[in-house]
């Protein structure tokens, strides 16, 4: 059976493609709101199909060889980088990012993830701990305890991805689970499922044993619900807002699954008087050009010093009108699109809410118009002049728009404006003094803290505080939140 027909998307079930049971939807690209094609629409039933395929196939692939999931990893890249140019290209139209996003950000990044954790599956998961001396007494006679710490696979791994990168989001949930010897069901977002698929198909060429992977799509609330609750799920790991977060960890809760989450941020860029302006503003631009601003990094709430405050909204001012919104697949382009239109209506109800609450629109605030005026374009927006209680400093909008908030004093009013959110995923820090820019990254209340940079180093920890998240992934780490951690003890 093929992975597609004439009706469109099969879905990927115990190492078979599937008819879906609710027939089929549109995915639409948003940068002209054309049809790229027909995803499945999956029942509770088929979901549960796939949990059990994952249950049966789990014993098997968990006593794999590490060397064999290495190599079915390994060759799984490889026929990501075969596909690359046409994979690539469906990755541009389903999520509406630009070229180069779509290439070396979404597609590379996915290629990248699947050899990190082929080499994943060879990092050792047994570790020896220091023997203990026991005394005679009512456990036994005298002796010396040896101790070994060992990292099994969790089970059965729900993985709920997100939209805004349907590459990178879901190797990096899916690879270090199958390293670690876990088995995957795939419940990928509804507006861009396709490249998920394509996922699957590039495993399954590289020889995953069926049920290992497991891919189910739909509209429907159902299906993401039972991939949450059925018995044979061991873990959910979601990337996602927090609401949806709070409701997916409630079900958790009931039986106890493990939890890795990826939630919201509302990332606070500290910008002391000191600070390389240029290097902020193009850090801060960021926000604009990658996924049109959705994405949980960015540094979208300013909190810069009085002092350069007027020449820092003068430099972003000036950098964003050189950001070419427009067609994702035409050269030179920056912007792209939102996901939605229903998302450009939030996005653009948050610039109007900004107005209202008294903040000042240095650039941007109108919808632009691309082409023949189809697609969901938001103008890259930035607003000045605003307070510490608006709503639209304190809420995530998830789209191209940056807040700037002034201070006036030093660290403790930087480190409390920035910390003053429900969300720490990650803040940044420019300063020309590196010891004060430490200082304050060790006080701020978030799970990554960037120093006079956007960049992030692909094995350190990833993960948030507060509402941002539970868990760390990325590099060993991510290898560490599939896996539970047993200790097997003997006399010697």
């Amino acid at each position: 059976m093929s992975r597609g027909d004439g009706d469109g998307q099969r879905l990927f079930i115990g190492g078979e493609w599937v008819t879906p049971d609710g027939g089929s939807y549109e995915v639409v690209n948003p940068a002209d709101e054309s049809v790229v094609g027909l995803a499945p629409e999956a029942s509770r039933a088929q979901v549960e199909e796939a949990a059990r395929a994952a249950a049966e196939a789990f014993g098997p692939w968990s006593r794999t060889a590490p060397e064999e999931r290495a190599a079915i990893l390994d060759r799984a890249a490889d026929v990501i980088q075969r596909e690359f140019e046409p994979w690539a290209e469906l990755a541009r139209a389903e999520t509406g990012a630009p070229t180069p996003i779509a290439r070396g950000m979404q597609v590379g990044v996915g290629v990248a993830r699947f050899r990190r954790y082929a080499r994943g599956a060879l990092e050792p998961v047994e570790r020896g701990l220091p023997p203990q001396v026991t005394e005679a007494g009512p456990m036994g006679r005298a002796s010396v305890l040896g101790a070994l710490e060992v990292r099994q696979p969790v089970g059965v791994v729900t993985c709920i991805t997100s939209y805004n990168n349907p590459w990178a989001n879901p190797a990096g949930k899916v690879a270090p689970a199958l390293a670690m010897g876990n088995t995957v069901v795939v419940k990928p977002a509804p507006q861009d499922p396709l490249s998920v698929f394509r996922m699957a198909e590039a495993l399954a060429e590289a020889g995953i044993p069926p049920g290992v992977v497991n891919v189910v799509s739909g509209r429907a609330v159902e299906v993401g619900e039972a991939a949450v609750d059925s018995p044979y799920v061991d873990m959910v790991s979601f990337t996602g807002s927090t609401a949806v977060g709070r409701r997916i960890a409630e079900v958790c809760g009931r039986s106890m699954k493990r939890q890795l989450m990826e939630l919201g941020g509302k990332g606070a860029a500290v910008v002391f008087e000191d600070a390389d302006l240029d290097a902020a503003v193009t850090g801060i631009g960021t926000t604009f050009s990658f996924y049109s601003g959705q994405i949980c990094t960015a540094p979208t709430r300013v909190i810069v010093h009085r002092s350069v405050y007027a020449e820092l909204v003068e430099r972003l001012t000036g950098y964003l009108a050189f950001m070419k919104v427009g067609d994702p697949a035409v050269k030179g382009t920056v912007v792209g699109p939102v996901i939605s239109a229903a998302h450009r209506d939030r996005v653009e109800s948050y610039v109007e809410l900004g107005r209202k609450e008294g903040a000042r629109v240095a650039f941007g605030g109108e919808r632009p118009v691309v082409g023949e005026g189809r697609g969901f374009y938001v103008a890259p927006t930035l607003l000045v002049d605003c307070a510490p209680g608006m709503r639209v400093v304190r809420e995530e909008i998830f789209g191209p728009v940056v807040v700037v908030v002034p201070f006036d004093g030093g660290e403790d009013e930087a480190v409390a404006l920035a910390d003053d959110s429900d969300y720490g995923l990650i803040s940044y820090v420019w300063s020309g003094d590196a010891a004060r820019a430490f200082r304050v990254a060790r006080r701020l209340r978030s799970g990554g803290v960037g120093v006079n940079t956007v960049g992030r180093n692909m094995e350190a920890p990833f993960g948030g505080f507060k509402q941002s998240g539970v868990g760390r992934d990325v590099g060993s780490y991510a290898l560490h939140a599939y896996s539970e951690v047993q200790s097997i003890v003997w006399a010697g």
